[in-house]
C-alpha cells in the first residue's frame, strides 16, 4: 500500500523526542508527524510498540560490507553492501573508493552507475565518495603506495566528467596543486575533505579557505602536533577544533576512537559540527578472522580482530567493520551525549553536509520517508528507504 500509518512509537522529531507519535507516510513520502495520532484511511497500520521512531541513517564514508567492496567494481558488490547496511539502520549512503588504479577506478564509476537503476532493496545511493589518490605518503595507512601521487589536473577533470554523480573527494590538502583542486571541486558542486594529511595548522586553514570543509575520519591518518627543527607546529587536527565552521567526521566504534577521544571530540567541537560514519571495509556484516582490503583482485590482506581491521603485522587499523547502529551505541555509551543528539550526527549532520537535507535527515512532511525503527539497545527492528520496508525483524 502506498500508505502506512506507523502509530505507538517514540518518535526523533527535529525538536526532540514525541512518545506515542505518529508518522504518515505517503507514496515514499512523509506527509505528517504527529504527537497525537490522527485516523487515517487505506494505510498499512505499524504499531511500534513503543520502539523509537527515527530517521534513516546516512553514511557517508563506508567501503563495503557482506564480503564484498564497492572497489571491486561490481554491480553485484554495490547491492549486496547496501542490501547488508540497510539491516543495521542505513538508509542512503555515499559509497566511497581507496586509491587504485584508473581501471579499477572507471570500473567502479561504472558500476555505481548501473547498480543505482537497480537498488531497490538496500540503502540509497547518494553519490560517489572518491578516497584518495591524492595523500601525503607519510599517512597513507592502508592505502596501496603505488598508486598515491598529487593532484592532476587532466586526471581529475576527466575523472570528474565521466562520473558527474561524483559528490565528494578527500585529498591531501598540502599537496602541490591541492589548493587549486579544491576550488575546482567547489565548483562542480563536489565536497572537498582533508584526509590522509600531514599539513600543519596554517596549511589547513588555508586548504578551509579553499572550500576543505571536512576532516576525513577525524584523527585517523592526520598530523597533530609536530616537531620541526625545534619548533612545535599544530596540525589538522587541532584545525578542525579551531576552526567552528569545519566538519568532523568520526569512526565511533570505540576502537579506532577510544572513549577520551570521543569525549573529547564532543566536548570541544559543536555536536552539530560532527558526523558518525562507519568507515566499514568488506568484513563488516560477517564472521571472520580474515578479509581483504580494497578490491578482491588487488586489494591487501588483512586481519579482524579486536572489532577493527588491522594490517597484517598488527602495526596500524586497516579499516572498520562497524555499522550504522554500532556507532549510535557506542556514541551513547561512551559520551554524555542523549539520543537526540547522537541521533543527528548520523542523520541531520550528513544531510546537512551533502546538501540532501531538503530531502532526507529528518522525520519532516515533505522529505523522503527513510525511517528506522530501533529498541532501547540500538537494535534495529525495522528500515524504510522511501517508503518501501527494505528490512523487518
Amino acid at each position: 500500500m502506498s500508505k502506512i500509518n506507523i502509530i505507538n512509537g517514540t518518535v526523533i522529531s527535529e525538536h526532540g523526542l514525541i512518545p506515542g507519535g505518529q508518522v504518515i507516510v505517503d507514496n515514499g513520502k512523509i506527509s505528517a508527524v504527529n504527537s497525537i495520532a490522527e485516523p487515517v484511511l487505506d494505510a498499512q497500520t505499524i504499531d511500534a510498540s513503543g520502539l523509537y521512531v527515527s530517521p534513516g541513517f546516512i553514511d557517508i564514508h563506508v567501503h563495503g560490507g557482506a564480503g564484498f567492496d564497492f572497489m571491486d567494481g561490481t554491480e553485484e558488490a554495490f547491492l549486496a553492501i547496501a542490501e547488508l547496511h540497510a539491516q543495521f539502520g542505513t538508509t542512503a549512503m555515499l559509497p566511497t573508493t581507496l586509491s587504485g588504479s584508473k581501471e579499477e577506478l572507471l570500473d567502479t564509476l561504472n558500476a555505481y552507475r548501473n547498480a543505482s537503476k537497480m537498488n531497490k532493496k538496500g540503502a540509497s545511493f547518494i553519490g560517489l565518495h572518491l578516497e584518495g589518490p591524492y595523500f601525503a605518503m607519510s599517512q597513507r595507512g592502508a592505502q596501496d603506495p603505488q598508486f598515491i601521487r598529487d593532484p592532476n589536473p587532466i586526471e581529475y577533470k576527466e575523472i570528474l566528467a565521466l562520473g558527474p554523480f561524483i559528490k565528494r573527494w578527500s585529498a591531501a590538502p598540502e599537496l602541490e596543486g591541492a589548493l587549486e583542486f579544491g576550488r575546482f571541486l567547489v565548483s562542480k558542486g563536489v565536497l572537498p575533505s582533508m584526509a590522509h594529511t600531514d599539513a600543519i595548522y596554517e596549511e589547513a586553514v588555508e586548504a578551509f579557505k579553499n572550500g576543505y570543509s571536512l576532516a576525513t575520519h577525524f584523527y585517523s591518518a592526520m598530523s597533530g602536533v609536530t616537531r620541526r627543527n625545534a619548533f612545535r607546529y599544530a596540525g589538522v587536527i587541532e584545525a578542525g577544533y579551531m576552526i567552528d565552521e569545519m566538519d568532523v567526521e568520526i569512526i565511533a566504534d570505540g576502537v579506532h576512537l577510544p572513549e577520551p577521544l570521543l569525549r573529547m571530540v564532543v566536548k570541544f567541537k559543536d555536536p552539530s559540527r560532527i558526523i558518525l560514519i562507519t568507515d566499514a571495509m568488506r568484513a563488516a556484516g560477517l564472521n571472520t578472522t580474515e578479509s581483504i582490503l580494497g578490491s578482491i583482485k588487488n586489494g591487501m590482506h588483512v586481519l579482524i580482530e579486536d572489532g577493527v581491521a588491522k594490517l597484517p603485522d598488527r602495526s596500524a587499523f586497516a579499516g572498520s567493520v562497524a555499522t550504522a547502529d554500532r556507532l549510535v551505541r557506542t556514541m551513547l555509551s561512551k559520551t554524555s551525549l542523549d539520543l537526540v543528539s547522537v541521533v543527528k550526527m548520523i542523520t541531520e549532520n550528513p544531510a546537512r553536509v551533502m546538501n540532501v537535507l531538503h530531502s532526507k535527515g529528518s522525520l519532516k512532511e515533505g522529505k523522503d520517508a527513510d525511517i528506522v525503527l530501533f529498541d532501547d539497545t540500538i537494535s534495529i527492528k525495522a528500515t524504510f528507504v522511501e517508503g518501501r520496508l527494505i528490512y523487518s525483524k
